[in-house]
């Protein structure tokens, strides 16, 4: 069944659409030293070969604004300046040419440093992300809204949406974040029946790896399966790469996106004899760079595991210290249990090679 997306008015982010039926894009934020070119750089480039469609930067400082230029010239990704407070930041990161701004207009000033930093956006066609967050609401809306809930965030989504539109701007995407799924539910539907704006879903602080990944995909989930949600950051404590390969994957599991190794692995159990769990870890390793949406199937016995396998695009079977290589449903060949995941890797890169090379011809 097709999951019918809410409709949205359409932005874009540099060279990536935004709302308006576009794709749903996968963001991450560097977690390196914004001031550190180099390092930033770097870590851009490894979240774009896993993906990355969008990049947000910390800019804390002028020196910080100043960087973005160069950092700018060396990636191909549209990059997003999180500014908080000091409205000379966000004019010095649009003069540095940021592809968007994610502030909250109400904290940078009053009308006049408002005024000044959409106008020069305006001219240069980049959008703001408003972003609101539970863990910083203002005292005004708990105040209102008896304290931290999806009506005071919701409130305060609308108070910074006013300020833009009174000028005029419409080029707005909003985050309605919250450390609490519920939470984060309640706001992003009801403010999701007031605004066509696109939004940006996340979980905020959702934690560090399995247990970040698996409430990140809960709360993002749910609201993509109710066709809410444009953008998504699977925020992760740690390397942001994981946050990309999360992305894609809760977008894959809902059919919405396909990209990258789709691996299907057994649980294992008593009847397992071989060591599937290396195996996948060292195909999930290896594999991150590929972006042709495949199949794969790492199985542990016989009772399934043949099945599987022949099911994926390529898929192995365990048996008694020995693998049975799979493509397209048809059996490879036999393989020693250590050369595995190594045959299993090989025969992956030669299927996308070969339908690289029967595209480019067909072209």
């Amino acid at each position: 069944m097709s999951i019918t997306r809410r409709p949205t008015r359409q932005i874009r982010v540099g060279k990536v659409a935004v709302g308006g039926g576009a794709p749903i894009s996968v963001q991450s934020m560097t977690n390196t030293d914004t001031r550190d070119i180099a390092a930033t750089v770097a870590q851009i480039q490894r979240l774009a070969r896993a993906g990355c469609e969008i990049v947000r930067l910390a800019v804390p400082d002028q020196e910080a604004a100043a960087a973005l230029a160069r950092i700018k010239a060396q990636v191909d990704i549209p990059i997003i300046a999180d500014i908080h407070f000091d409205y000379r930041l966000a004019l010095a990161a649009l003069e540095a040419g940021v592809d968007g701004l994610r502030l909250n207009p109400g904290n940078i000033g009053g009308p006049g440093r408002v005024k000044a930093v959409v106008k020069e956006a305006s001219a240069r066609r980049v959008p703001i992300r408003i972003g609101v967050n539970a863990g910083s609401l203002e005292k005004e809306a708990m105040a209102a809204h008896g304290g931290v809930t999806a009506a005071a965030m919701v409130a305060s989504a609308m108070k910074h949406i006013r300020l833009l539109e009174d000028l005029d701007f419409y080029d707005i995407k909003i985050s309605l974040k919250a450390a609490e799924v519920p939470l984060m539910l309640e706001a992003y539907r009801q403010l999701a029946g007031q605004v066509d704006y696109p939004l940006h879903l996340g979980v905020t602080e959702a934690g560090r790896g399995l247990e970040g990944a698996v409430k990140s995909a809960v709360g993002i989930g749910i609201l993509l399966n109710e066709g809410i949600g444009d953008t998504i950051r699977v925020s992760l404590t740690g390397d942001p790469v994981q946050e990309v390969v999360a992305g894609f994957a809760i977008l894959r599991s809902l059919g919405l996106r396909q990209r990258g190794i789709e691996l299907i692995s057994c649980p294992t159990c008593g009847r397992c004899q071989v060591d599937v769990e290396g195996v996948v870890a060292r195909v999930q390793q290896d594999l991150q760079d590929v972006a042709r949406p495949l199949k794969v199937a790492v199985m542990g016995c016989a009772v399934n595991g043949p099945g599987e396998a022949r099911q994926a695009d390529v898929g192995i079977a365990g048996g008694p210290g020995f693998g049975l290589l799979f493509r397209h449903g048809r059996p490879v060949r036999k393989v020693k249990e250590e050369d595995m995941a190594r045959a299993l890797i090989e025969e992956v890169r030669r299927l996308v090679a070969e339908e690289e090379e029967e595209e480019n011809a067909n072209e």
